[in-house]
């Protein structure tokens, strides 16, 4: 069952159902998660009915039709549409994904919107992410070094790259950590499969000096151990990443400094 942090003493009701476009052969029903702080009401699920032959074939393409013709009070995030910026995040029929990237021949019968669970909402499908972001600047995302820099560069040989595949590509989207339950109860003190990603990327970074104290930062009961591996966030990574594992790789490395 998909939860979401509501307003106090809040349930969702059902609002608006738009008319369904006249003449059109090919509708989609979408229902879509409302709220706005500033009106004083309880959330809403309006629903839209969108003509698929004059509309793009991407959940977000949707969702733009919608705003540009329906209804331009609708809000959410959106910016490279191919993937990359990680801001279209949001839980379609149940799963967190990238709108601009998933398809909405991939979805079967009323496609249903909401804003990634878990999270503060600032309005409709925009999540609240000042906490994510945090956790993930706290794991310095960047590289750490003592000895003096080169001239030119930071040298790796391309076997020490290839190690880094799979985890640089974390596009900060939010929907691994939103769909991990540890993160649901923990999420104040829980780093979550995002942050965690990102720690392991520069821990096994060869060029990296810092490996020690980054360890010694993560190593807490609840930074690190919260994880139960449910995996929900290696199968929802829109990008095809696996944060369990790196969760996994860090408790390994955690461990062997105990030998």
């Amino acid at each position: 069952m998909v939860q979401f942090t509501l307003p106090k003493n809040s349930t969702i009701k059902t609002g608006k159902t738009w008319p369904k476009p006249a003449g059109a052969k090919n509708v989609r029903k979408f229902v879509i998660y409302r709220w706005n702080p500033d009106d004083g009401k309880n959330p809403q699920l309006d629903t839209y009915f969108i003509d698929m032959d004059s509309c793009g074939p991407m959940i977000l393409d949707a969702l733009i039709k919608i705003k540009d013709e329906i209804d331009p009070t609708l809000t959410f995030r959106r910016s490279c549409r191919e993937g990359i910026c990680g801001s279209c995040a949001m839980n379609i029929n149940g799963i967190n994904k990238l709108a601009c990237i998933w398809g909405i021949d991939e979805q079967k019968g009323d496609i249903k919107i909401y804003p990634l669970p878990h999270m503060p909402v600032v309005k409709d499908l925009v999540p609240d992410l000042t906490h994510f972001y945090a956790q993930h600047a706290s794991v310095m995302p960047w590289l750490e070094t003592k000895t003096p820099a080169p001239e030119k560069e930071w040298l790796q040989t391309p076997e020490d790259r290839a190690l880094l595949d799979g985890l640089y590509e974390c596009v900060l989207c939010a929907s691994c950590s939103t769909s991990c339950p540890a993160y649901w109860w923990n999420g104040d003190r829980y780093l979550g499969p995002a942050a965690l990603l990102h720690a392991y990327r520069w821990m096994i970074d060869s060029r990296d000096e810092a490996t020690g104290e980054r360890l010694d930062d993560v190593e807490d009961p609840y930074k690190l151990y919260r994880c139960h591996v449910i995996m929900n966030c290696t199968q929802t990574c829109p990008k095809g990443l696996n944060p369990g594992k790196a969760i996994a790789e860090i408790r390994l490395m955690a461990q062997a400094r105990l030998h």
